[in-house]
């Protein structure tokens, strides 16, 4: 398995810890609005996650990045920003994700020239 290959495993496996982790840190919340949000990211991140891992495709990657920038922006725009603690994890959770799946879509570009005939 080529270098590269290993890395974007890697970041793919952060992916599926992260929107597990997401989930299990504030799935039951008692605000609902904090709750809804873990619960729908945390599955859209960690069910990219497992598809990337099965067979890679570049849109998945990129749906990743903005439901990353979503969950890092997501306590102000429903409104759970006075809740300090779901605010800062879903801020570096987002970050996180984001600029994994950027890195991903990096790594898949950087790949061996394409030669044509």
């Amino acid at each position: 398995m080529p270098q590269t290959r290993k890395k974007g495993k890697l970041i793919d496996v952060i992916n599926l810890v992260l929107g597990v982790l997401l989930v299990y840190l504030f799935g039951s919340d008692p605000n609902p609005a904090v709750s809804w949000n873990a619960w729908l990211s945390g599955i859209a991140i960690a069910g990219l996650a497992i598809a990337a891992l099965a067979v890679f495709a570049e849109w998945e990657e990129w749906i990743n990045v903005f439901v990353g920038i979503w969950v890092m922006l997501s306590p102000w725009v429903v409104g759970f920003s006075a809740n300090n603690t779901a605010t800062w994890i879903h801020f570096v959770v987002g970050v996180i994700v984001a600029a994994a799946a950027a890195v991903r879509l990096w790594l898949a570009y950087q790949g061996p020239p394409r030669v044509t005939a």
